[in-house]
């Protein structure tokens, strides 16, 4: 095999590796050092993000089925930035998980999610597309509910709830997609070309919002994001939101036409984005839980680049998904090195907590508002053009301000849960991926900004551009001061908001997941779980090629 046939098979060594860990788990003394081994399983698909970019598309026929995996740009990205997180965050796993029960069941979950999580950014096909989704979303439910106690199964219910509810919108536009006259092949963009002049577009966008929504959580579709995150290990919960949800947004910059000027479902996903930008904030500021303040900081982020996406489709802008592919990619490495961060400040003890915590903590969170140097600044400058200088923004320059504010008030809460003797055990396991998170998050999107055509370093440091992302820090930083004055006059609101305040809300998510949960004992061993979530994932790919 040759140099160029080897690089080109990448993507599908990237999705071997993981699937071949689960099937050695069918070994008792391998399932054992699994764990252990967390952190090779995506070091693949890293190489395949760097190497592989730009290649043809890579074909596999299975007669009569044609399955594609391609990998642009944008893929590369999210690919190369998510397998980043998941290579950080499995080395941490492994010492976290460390003489825990039900490591080796947490392994089969954790693997089985990476391999839709990393799939998801190569499918070029509607099959493979909702194959991958399917694995990143049911395996999941492993990762939240690991601890088994009250408060992880209610959120892995509810969690359940939701997922089962987005599979199912995204299945009916799927089948809506391929019954579309689109020239007798399932790749992506010819379905997506094919609906941009079909009769049932505003269902099936209507049904692909909804759906991917859910996943990105977008307001008012958010409520299992908050529950999740704070009941999963800590690992788990860096992985959800820095790496799973951004497979909505990739659902997103996938199938909507954002080619094609559709003002009206533009400024829509504008409206919906921006509200969720600032009622994450809203809400985020009145948690103690740094765990909790992260996942209402990902409902913001994730209402920012909604609106992001929404502006460039209402002017038909399709560079759009190049600036938002990058703002992702940066939030993908801080949000998951900040999750990792509030692990390692119970392992450091308080003699190091600000030196080896507080401080990178600080640098990298105040990045997602955008401060100057840092790959925030340069996330919120390419933001800027998309969102133009008129009223959207304006408003998100201050939702800049409100993530400032947010995020200092997560380095409070961060400080007040600091365990002040810390621990010496398993502790390099722990330091370690979570300083290379942090360097990651300064240093890749500095590497990515030039190279994929967002603008030139120089320009990006010149004064103007600097007090472009200046300003939303000084505000914000005097919000933070108002806060710590006025704080404790704000309202408490319970982590979930509508689903802890909306008890037949919460109940109609999590009874979609009680007979699920009922199962819990015979679900969750290792064998039957694994096997059953591959044998879901497979049955609803193949009920989306029944339709060819």
């Amino acid at each position: 095999m040759n140099s160029v046939s080897f690089i080109s098979s990448l993507p599908v060594v990237a999705l071997a590796v993981p699937v071949a860990m689960v099937v050695a788990c069918l070994f008792g003394p391998v399932r054992r050092r699994i764990p252990d081994w967390l952190g090779w399983a995506p070091v693949p698909a890293l190489a395949a993000a760097i190497l592989t970019a730009g290649y043809p598309p890579l074909v596999l026929e299975w007669a009569p089925y044609r399955l594609m995996i391609e990998l642009d740009a944008p893929g590369a990205m999210l690919l190369g930035t998510a397998a980043l997180l998941w290579i950080a965050a499995g080395v941490y796993a492994g010492g976290f998980l460390q003489g825990t029960p039900h490591r080796e069941k947490f392994a089969v979950a954790w693997l089985l999610t990476l391999t839709g999580s990393l799939g998801i950014f190569l499918a070029a096909d509607l099959s493979l597309f909702l194959l991958f989704y399917a694995l990143v979303s049911l395996p999941a439910y492993g990762l939240i509910v690991h601890d088994g106690t009250a408060t992880a199964r209610r959120a892995g219910a509810i969690y359940l709830g939701f997922a089962l509810l987005g599979e199912g919108l995204l299945l009916l536009a799927f089948v809506l997609l391929a019954a579309q006259p689109h020239g007798g092949t399932l790749r992506i963009v010819d379905v997506v070309t094919a609906m941009s002049v079909s009769p049932s577009r505003g269902v099936i966008l209507a049904l692909l919002i909804a759906g991917f929504g859910m996943k990105m959580a977008l307001l008012p579709l958010h409520v299992w994001l908050p529950l999740a995150h704070a009941a999963a290990p800590m690992p788990a919960s860096a992985v959800l939101s820095g790496a799973v949800v951004k497979v909505g947004l990739i659902g997103l910059i996938r199938f909507l036409p954002l080619g094609v000027a559709l003002p009206d479902w533009g400024h829509a996903l504008v409206g919906v984005g921006l509200t969720g930008a600032f009622f994450g904030v809203a809400v985020g500021i009145t948690q103690a839980n740094p765990k909790s303040v992260l996942a209402y900081s990902s409902v913001s982020q994730m209402g920012f680049l909604a609106s992001l996406i929404g502006m460039g489709w209402s002017a038909g802008d399709g560079s759009v998904v190049q600036v938002a592919a990058f703002y992702a990619a940066h939030h993908v490495l801080v949000k998951g090195a900040l999750f990792l961060a509030i692990g390692v400040a119970d392992v450091v003890g308080q003699n190091r907590f600000s030196s080896a915590v507080l401080w990178p903590a600080a640098l990298i969170a105040l990045g997602l508002a955008g401060l100057p140097l840092t790959g925030g600044a340069l996330a919120k400058l390419a933001a800027k053009g998309p969102l133009g200088y008129g009223m959207v923004g304006t408003l998100g320059a201050w939702s800049a301000a409100g993530t400032a504010l947010l995020m200092l008030h997560f380095l409070r809460c961060l400080a007040a849960k600091a365990n002040p003797e810390g621990k010496t055990a398993a502790s390099v396991r722990l330091v370690l991926p979570w300083w290379g998170m942090v360097v990651a998050a300064l240093t890749v999107p500095w590497a990515l900004f030039p190279r994929v055509g967002l603008g030139t370093i120089a320009e990006a440091i010149t004064p103007a551009a600097l007090g472009k992302v200046l300003w939303p820090l000084v505000v914000g930083g005097l919000l933070a001061l108002g806060l710590r004055r006025w704080g404790s006059r704000l309202p408490e609101i319970p982590n979930g908001d509508v689903a802890a305040l909306g008890g037949g809300i919460s109940r109609a998510a999590a009874g979609i997941g009680t007979e699920l949960e009922r199962a819990d004992q015979w679900v969750r061993r290792w064998p039957v779980a694994g096997i059953s979530l591959v044998v879901v994932a497979v049955a609803l790919s193949a009920a989306m090629l029944a339709t060819r």
